[in-house]
């Protein structure tokens, strides 16, 4: 049986193929999918990937298409998009890896839980949040984890947050690249209570400083990591004192010291509003914007002597691709 008979075997008439992936990313580029399907119940998302271990076919798992850049040649398998949206909330709250991260800190936060607040306005989903354990104003999902269910090693299983391995805006999945592991669900502990206006406000506050902050063009959020390093913050005479004492560069603060803020290459430019978003501002390809992070990482390195790491991560098949 061939690879396109047991996909239609195993999810039917909803297999799409040679699906435009820029459909579904936040930077609005991308290749075509060989064969796209929308997964909206965890347990059929399971069986599909069972399916596609066994006989090994090549998936690639996306939430919003937020905080990836899939490349112009674009992906020669089975791109899986998560639409396992299924939640219970409490104390110990059940969330589905599809639902939407901001909509997560909504039900919680109408039920009296606070901890998410700085999570409004962060785009993808949760099963993308807990890949790059994600975060804002000094809070990040990984604290939060009692548990997480995944596709792992060929198996559906039940793992400790310690599994995760959660370091600054990363995991162990995002340090193995893009893998065949999925995460399928999560709980999340919540311990602290409150008036749910109060902490809707809270959370607005946070959403009007990233509104004033980020801009509106097509991008995948930010686009490199801070740098963590306490010594070479103590170098840097303009950086706000706080984040000396805490070791954090931000990467915007670099790329903007470098004058990079407007840097265009084809369609793609750091934007005017926050060095650290390299959007589609017109026309861009996928190698548009890889090529202008290539710049940028140079620029900065040639200036500072650091070496900015993507939060984003490349997808698809890239070797055809030249600096």
């Amino acid at each position: 049986m061939t690879t396109d008979l047991l996909l239609r075997a195993a999810v039917g008439d909803d297999l799409l193929s040679n699906e435009p992936m820029s459909r579904h990313t936040t930077l609005k580029v991308g290749g075509p999918a060989r064969w796209f399907w929308a997964a909206r119940d965890v347990d059929d998302l399971s069986r599909v990937l069972t399916a596609c271990t066994e006989h090994e076919i090549p998936y690639l798992f996306i939430g919003h298409g937020s905080n990836l850049l899939m490349s112009d040649a674009g992906y020669d398998g089975l791109v899986i998009q998560n639409r396992c949206k299924g939640s219970r909330i409490g104390a110990e709250t059940y969330s589905e890896s599809g639902v939407s991260f901001g909509s997560l800190f909504y039900q919680t936060a109408r039920e009296g839980f606070s901890g998410l607040e700085w999570a409004i306005g962060i785009p993808g989903t949760v099963g993308g949040a807990l890949v790059s354990n994600a975060g804002a104003y000094r809070g990040n999902i990984g604290p939060l984890v009692r548990s997480v269910r995944v596709f792992a090693d060929g198996r559906d299983q039940e793992v400790g947050p310690e599994w995760m391995e959660f370091s600054y805006r990363d995991s162990r999945l995002r340090r193995s690249g893009i893998g065949r592991t999925v995460i399928l669900s999560c709980m999340l502990h919540f311990e602290d209570r409150g008036d749910p206006e109060t902490i809707i406000a809270r959370a607005k506050d946070y959403q009007a400083q990233r509104r004033a902050k980020q801009p509106y063009a097509p991008s995948a959020g930010s686009f490199f990591k801070n740098v963590t390093d306490k010594a070479f913050a103590q170098t840097l005479p303009d950086l706000p004192d706080a984040l000396k004492a805490a070791g954090v560069v931000p990467s915007g603060f670099l790329i903007e010291a470098c004058g990079l803020k407007g840097l265009q290459v084809g369609g793609a430019q750091a934007s005017e509003k926050h060095a650290n978003f390299l959007i589609n501002a017109g026309g861009a390809t996928a190698s548009d914007l890889r090529r202008l992070a290539y710049k940028v990482k140079g620029l900065v390195h040639e200036k500072f002597g650091v070496t900015l790491e993507e939060e984003v991560l490349y997808v698809g098949d890239w070797s055809e691709w030249t600096e």
